[in-house]
């Protein structure tokens, strides 16, 4: 079987034509020439690039054996992180491990389970009290140590884990992927001695995945990470400037969905088959809608989970407003095998599914879904994985950010900042009375 991960853009040329499509492949390259000589907007956010190519058997090893000691004394670790420090994470273990991972009794490698995402009260009373009898551990993803939802986050687990295992053995179960330099979160894990991995200052969070920030997670999640950036390389080198418009996916995809952005399709939803790619989905929704949503502009991120959502999204996606378009993640081969059994009663009606595996039902769905949108107004991209492993895995995620670079670039936008993201904790902030907004508390509370 090819390991080599496909797009397919057929099913959008009822809406624009091969014709523009190819008109855009000078800008696009142009783009992608812009990106590797670092002379475009961001270009102080680029070592994600040339990322997988670069990172050295050392520096895997290392992580490796970070992973491997934490597992020799937690049952449980907890990652703390928001955004791009957690999404890469948990994309790739939810797409590469047991759907009914935290269930399973005989381990090998801890329950990965997540804070400093949210601000829930309750969240976090539930998560304690799960933990209580539980040998745990935490990694702390952090640049900066004061992010609001993360630093909570960890304060009140550090307590907790200081005060069941004493604060010297709570040194050896924390982890610290910060600043390299500074910054609360460094300070600290210096202090205390916790192990410390780096974020590169010239990596975004979310560009963050194939770094410590994710590679650590995965590891410690049982998933091998060499095979995952060996996909990542591997599609390095298959969308770099030299590689011709026609063979090269990143660049395709790029202007495909730009193009279908000028005609009108401003939203694009990211659809999947298989449940295990939801936090992929989450990802992508930030990925993208964080690098181009800017100046007025960019195309809004949905994800839906099929076949799940054509019960409840499916009728607005079939007949809605014709400003959408999807793109399909596909799955080809399944890691399992299931047939439909027969049964004498039928009286579900489904014996003529009998001795069909449960993938061929999937499939069909897929293709029928995808006739009935595209039918139905909706331009459909086709992005098909040979298969869920770590290798493609690896594969999907360097298309996706390559794609982004370039697209946010035919945008002509920064795709590797996000000032927008600040307006929120500016307002947060001042209603909190955090010392030094006391201006901006006076103003808000003068507007409620």
């Amino acid at each position: 079987m090819d390991k080599v991960i496909k797009l397919d853009i057929s099913k959008t040329l009822d809406f624009i034509s091969q014709a523009d499509i190819n008109s855009q492949a000078a800008l696009a390259k142009k783009c992608n020439e812009t990106l590797h000589n670092g002379s475009g907007k961001g270009n102080d956010f680029l070592g994600w690039l040339n990322l997988p190519s670069s990172i050295t058997d050392a520096e895997l090893k290392d992580i490796e054996d970070t992973a491997k000691a934490l597992q020799a004394k937690c049952e449980v670790v907890v990652l703390i992180g928001i955004g791009g420090s957690y999404l890469g994470s948990r994309a790739v273990i939810d797409s590469l491990s047991n759907a009914f991972d935290w269930l399973q009794r005989d381990r090998k490698t801890p329950v990965i389970l997540y804070a400093g995402n949210n601000i829930g009260e309750d969240y976090l009373v539930e998560l304690l009290a799960y933990l209580k009898g539980k040998s745990f551990g935490i990694v702390n993803i952090s640049k900066s140590g004061t992010t609001t939802e993360p630093a909570l986050a960890f304060r009140i687990l550090k307590a907790e884990l200081e005060k069941t295992v004493g604060k010297e053995e709570a040194k050896h179960r924390i982890v610290a992927i910060t600043d390299a330099a500074r910054g609360a979160l460094f300070t600290l894990a210096t202090k205390e001695g916790y192990k410390k991995y780096i974020i590169p200052d010239n990596v975004g969070g979310r560009f963050s995945v194939l770094t410590p920030v994710g590679l650590l997670p995965i590891a410690l999640a049982g998933i091998n990470i060499r095979q995952l950036v060996a996909g990542a390389a591997f599609i390095e080198k298959e969308t770099a400037p030299d590689v011709p418009f026609e063979k090269n996916i990143a660049e395709i995809y790029a202007v495909t969905r730009n193009e279908l952005y000028k005609n009108g399709k401003k939203i694009e939803i990211l659809a999947n088959f298989n449940p295990k790619l939801h936090y992929i989905a989450e990802w992508w929704k930030q990925l993208y809608g964080e690098s181009e949503g800017k100046e007025n502009k960019g195309i809004f991120n949905a994800a839906v989970d099929f076949t799940a959502d054509l019960h409840s999204m499916g009728q607005w996606i079939q007949e809605g407003e014709r400003s959408i378009f999807e793109t399909v993640i596909s799955v080809t081969q399944p890691n399992e095998t299931l047939t439909v059994p027969t049964d004498e009663e039928n009286l579900d009606g489904l014996n003529f599914l009998a001795g069909k595996r449960v993938d061929f039902v999937n499939k069909m769905a897929e293709l029928g879904t995808q006739i009935a949108h595209v039918d139905g107004g909706v331009p459909n991209i086709k992005v098909e994985l040979p298969k869920l492993d770590e290798y493609s895995i690896g594969q999907l995620l360097y298309f996706f950010e390559k794609a982004c670079g370039i697209s946010g670039y035919i945008l002509n936008v920064n795709p590797f900042d996000q000032p927008g993201v600040e307006a929120y904790k500016k307002n947060m902030f001042a209603l909190l009375d955090k010392p030094g907004f006391e201006k901006e508390s006076e103003a808000i509370k003068k507007r409620l």
